[in-house]
């Protein structure tokens, strides 16, 4: 069985001394969480920080973005090659950095190739607009942010997904938890077709978009979802504590 994952993506906040007292109150809330994995994001000024309250947890650390080269003349840019021995995780292709950033397909496929490289672990995030929902091309966008990963790399077995459909971040609708499994399932037999059945089974596939404490289990309990991307709801250490707790209920 795939290990559930719950990651919280701080996004643009904290700072270092709130980031220490965000950081500490979950792992005091956490304790010793059994079956499920649990990342924490926050951004990269806090990212020392953070690594030295999780020391001798099982929590783990992860970025939110990162550049594909390994060093240069690329100002602001912070390189996978930095980021090795300080972060198991980084978030790429998250619809922010697509929609408000510019990211390209292509721009965060080599991202995800250069996270690999240092023996970072990517969570590749896909998603439709509203727009795009509504017109029903989920699955042809979808197909297009996954192939431009797949189509140019050899199988990822520790690749993370995360499918967060864009209407549904931090505008309080939640989907539906049979609709986003079928949806799953559809990338997930995407990527068995691409980089074979074995594969496609090992890979991890969260759902993201406005998670809470009261819907997350509804989410977990369907069989192709492994987990969340959990983004404003991990700012408040007891919510995200009761995500994990609720999470972890599903899979006893």
């Amino acid at each position: 069985m795939r290990q559930m994952l719950i990651a919280g993506n701080w996004k643009m906040n904290c700072t270092i001394e709130e980031a220490v007292q965000l950081s500490s109150a979950i792992r005091q809330g956490l304790g010793a969480v059994i079956g499920v994995e649990v990342v924490l994001c926050p951004p990269f000024i806090d990212l020392q920080a953070v690594q030295s309250i999780l020391k001798e947890t099982g929590i783990q650390l992860g970025a939110q973005n990162v550049y594909h080269e390994d060093a240069g003349a690329y100002t602001g840019e912070i390189s996978p090659r930095m980021l090795e021995g300080l972060c198991r995780f980084a978030i790429v292709g998250h619809s922010e950095r697509r929609q408000l950033l510019g990211d390209s397909d292509e721009a965060i496929a080599r991202k995800v190739y250069a996270l690999v490289r240092h023996n970072i672990t990517p969570i590749l995030c896909i998603g439709e607009t509203l727009s795009e929902y509504d017109a029903n091309q989920t699955s042809a966008v979808l197909e297009r942010q996954l192939m431009a990963v797949l189509r140019e790399s050899e199988p990822i077995p520790n690749l993370v997904i995360a499918y967060e459909p864009v209407w549904a971040i931090g505008t309080g609708k939640s989907a539906d938890a049979e609709a986003i499994n079928a949806t799953v399932s559809a990338i997930r037999s995407l990527l068995a077709s691409t980089w074979g059945a074995n594969t496609g089974e090992e890979i991890r596939i969260l759902y993201g978009g406005s998670v809470t404490s009261g819907n997350v289990a509804a989410y977990a309990r369907q069989p192709e979802v492994d987990g969340a991307l959990v983004g404003g709801a991990s700012l408040r250490a007891q919510e995200f504590c009761d995500i994990v707790f609720a999470a972890a209920s599903t899979r006893r």
